[in-house]
């Protein structure tokens, strides 16, 4: 490591969330001295933009991987889970955006702005939550902070971006199609057709399980991040809709001690990354299309459930490609320089 800055890794630089990573370090300046793309065999050589100049796509093997001080990881699990440890044999700390990591007990689950410090405790990978969980915690750790989480029920409307660039390109091939009086193609990256439409599943179905797998995600992931027990209950519904990017949650949440209306709307208004947007009388609340390109995480709907005691609705929506994703993992990166905890600062 150079007394200059760092060598920093973008794995999976080509996807939706990877191109959005290096955009981020661009605009964050995060103290990079070189910044190397990585992608699959077939975008090798591939040139992109990045910093008024541009940077060639390297493969991942033995040799590309030597010398990085961190890598910013988005490219599936499969490959993070063969290259991410082979990154942090070469000595590079890791922070991955791929659901493969985050469950391990070894591997610390991190928002920046609501468990920072958890991340010292890696041991050469610190895993980003899942975009959903990433939106919903920015409004729910303030919470729980002050007044302890009792119940949470909560229902996503969640952007194809998460998906990634063919889910894109999917849902505006079929609007397009749609829109001039034809029939959209049959549908190849979901089960049915996307556009103008609503579809109650967002990833698959394990046998015998009634909860798809971005569910169970954000069920578990709220527990690790949070340190919830099994005394607090949760249920997740996720739904994926038309909107290109930015994640949309209804929540219902019961606390342990009661937060009026109010109270919440103050406590949300002082949090790091939260900003409170709560006028539904004249159309001020959260939209996807408000919240896109934006770092904060947006709330706004809050108000009594009048069926159930100490219960509040909340409304958010977060721009899933950024705070969702790249942006938490180049805030993860930066405190874990800031704070001396990359491997090679041990």
């Amino acid at each position: 490591m150079a007394g200059d800055g760092y060598r920093v890794g973008v794995m999976g630089a080509t996807g939706a969330v990877g191109t959005t990573i290096l955009a981020l370090l661009h605009e964050r300046g995060f103290p990079a001295r070189e910044v190397v793309a990585y992608a699959s065999e077939r975008s090798a050589g591939r040139e992109l933009e990045w910093g008024g100049g541009t940077l060639t796509v390297q493969p991942l093997d033995e040799e590309t991987i030597q010398g990085v001080d961190v890598v910013l990881s988005s490219p599936g699990g499969a490959v993070s889970s063969e290259w991410s440890p082979r990154f942090t044999q070469a000595g590079a700390t890791v922070v991955d955006n791929t659901s493969f990591w985050r469950m391990y007990e070894e591997v610390p689950l991190v928002v920046a702005g609501v468990n920072d410090a958890a991340a010292e405790a890696h041991e050469g990978i610190v895993a980003n939550p899942n975009c959903t969980t990433m939106v919903m915690m920015m409004a729910l750790a303030p919470i729980h902070r002050a007044v302890g989480l009792e119940r949470l029920v909560v229902s996503s409307y969640q952007a194809v971006s998460g998906t990634g660039q063919k889910a894109i390109e999917e849902l505006r091939a079929q609007a397009k199609a749609i829109l001039a009086g034809g029939d959209p193609a049959a549908p190849a990256v979901y089960p049915h057709q996307i556009a103008f439409n609503v579809l109650p599943q967002v990833e698959s179905f394990k046998d015998g399980d009634d909860y798809t797998t971005e569910e169970r995600k954000v069920m578990a992931e709220t527990r690790k991040i949070l340190g919830l027990g099994g005394e607090v209950g949760i249920s997740a519904t996720c739904a994926r809709v038309p909107v290109f990017v930015g994640h949309s949650e209804s929540i219902n949440l019961q606390t342990r001690e009661d937060l009026s209306p109010e109270d919440c709307r103050a406590l949300l208004a002082e949090a790091t990354g939260v900003q409170v947007l709560d006028d539904p009388a004249n159309g001020g609340y959260p939209t996807s299309i408000q919240t896109a390109g934006q770092d904060d995480v947006f709330v706004g709907r809050i108000r009594r459930d009048p069926s159930q005691e100490r219960t509040l609705n909340l409304w958010v929506s977060g721009d899933n490609l950024r705070k969702g994703a790249a942006t938490n993992a180049v805030q993860v990166a930066e405190i874990l320089v800031e704070r001396g905890w990359l491997l090679n600062q041990r």
